[in-house]
């Protein structure tokens, strides 16, 4: 028997350790220290935008953009199904109620959908668009990248653009993909909607531990996620506060090891790119096994490698797969259980939900880590 083969770990250099000894030795290990506004301009430069914010995580994040475009109790909030539960929480915090939505072939929110229900299921008034069966009003939008992909935002902006709602960019799962073609050629993800929030999560392609990231093409939204994310201080002697504000500020310690890693991204998603492309290359032809490929004219980022089991086909379903290859220490894992159908959002309105629920069913997610090796990528798919 091999030793276990993670699902999706981070690749770590050991120059961190500099970095890391420099936290310790100055004190500097908290909400404090020059890593963080290090770490917060190199990730800005990255993708091309002025200024970020950082927090202590894509959830924190998500919060603080929902809250600074103005979304509050009563509103609602267009959501996709098929995504991790922490993208639409956020929504629930602030007193707003979701609306889901299905998503497409990528597993992104479905833009047809989306037209359909703001065109024929709202009404577009001086007060925002109003949600025809509630009657309440839909400020804002988030769109989720699912696994490095790109979700359409050409017709996703367009459409909000029309109905006069906020976009925020759920990118925790995308830094680094971006257009290669089309109107919005050579931009990133999470910088093409009001607001975009990256996550360094333990398993994403790099990694602070937790925390993530805020960034804006409008410095206003900027200058204040950052004021409410450091408590909402006016005054650092006398602890002047005029708002609430929360602690979600990045600690130090977590920055020193975002801004080394940041360094090696391009280098990062080349290996999950040569990765991707040798699954690619290993299960085509098996009959009942797609990997499901991303999106034309974007250079994703290779985060996550799904596969699509067709019963019929394979002769087995993905559940009965997914429990052989956990025995051959592969960890897999499957995508996540629909929003709508769980516990906390039963009574949420959810609009044509189809297509996500044949994805639910049928995809599994296999090894993805920058380090995978090619032996290792050539035992997953000949156990497959």
């Amino acid at each position: 028997m091999i030793n276990e083969i993670p699902l999706s770990v981070p690749k770590l250099n050991l120059n961190i350790i500099d970095n890391l000894r420099e936290c310790i030795e100055t004190g500097w290990v908290s909400t404090g220290g020059r890593f963080i506004s290090e770490f917060e301009q190199k990730v800005a430069n990255y993708v091309s935008v002025s200024d970020a914010v950082s927090t202590q995580s894509g959830t924190a994040g998500l919060h603080l953009a929902l809250r600074v475009l103005g979304v509050s109790q009563g509103d609602e909030v267009i959501v996709p199904t098929l995504t991790f539960i922490a993208a639409v929480n956020p929504v629930r915090y602030m007193g707003a109620e979701p609306v889901f939505m299905d998503c497409g072939d990528d597993m992104c929110i479905d833009p047809e959908k989306l037209e359909d229900f703001c065109a024929n299921h709202c009404t577009l008034t001086d007060a925002g668009l109003i949600n025809n069966l509630t009657k309440k009003r839909i400020s804002a939008m988030i769109v989720v990248h699912v696994f490095g992909n790109m979700a359409n935002m050409e017709r996703i902006m367009e459409i909000a653009k029309r109905y006069s709602f906020y976009v925020i960019e759920d990118a925790t799962e995308a830094l680094g993909t971006h257009y290669t073609g089309g109107l919005f050629s050579g931009k990133f993800a999470g910088t093409i909607g009001d607001i975009g929030v990256y996550s360094f999560n333990a398993n994403k392609i790099i990694t602070t531990g937790g925390g993530g990231m805020i960034v804006s093409r409008h410095q206003k939204y900027i200058d204040e996620t950052r004021y409410l994310s450091t408590t909402a201080k006016d005054d650092l002697l006398y602890f002047v506060h005029d708002d609430v504000g929360y602690n979600y500020r990045m600690l130090n310690i977590q920055a020193a090891l975002g801004t080394s890693q940041i360094d090696e991204l391009e280098s990062l998603i080349e290996t999950k790119k040569r990765n991707y492309e040798a699954y690619g290359e290993l299960l085509d032809g098996k009959e009942g096994i797609t990997l499901l490929p991303f999106n034309e004219n974007i250079r994703p980022n290779y985060w996550f490698y799904s596969v699509f089991i067709d019963k019929s086909k394979y002769g087995i379903d993905r559940n009965t797969l997914m429990g052989k290859l956990l025995v051959a220490n592969i960890q897999c894992r499957p995508v996540w259980k629909l929003i709508n159908t769980q516990k906390p959002y039963l009574s949420a309105q959810s609009f044509e939900i189809d297509k996500a629920n044949i994805y639910e069913s049928n995809v599994l997610n296999v090894p993805c880590s920058a380090s995978l090796t090619d032996e290792q990528i050539e035992y997953v798919c000949t156990f497959i």
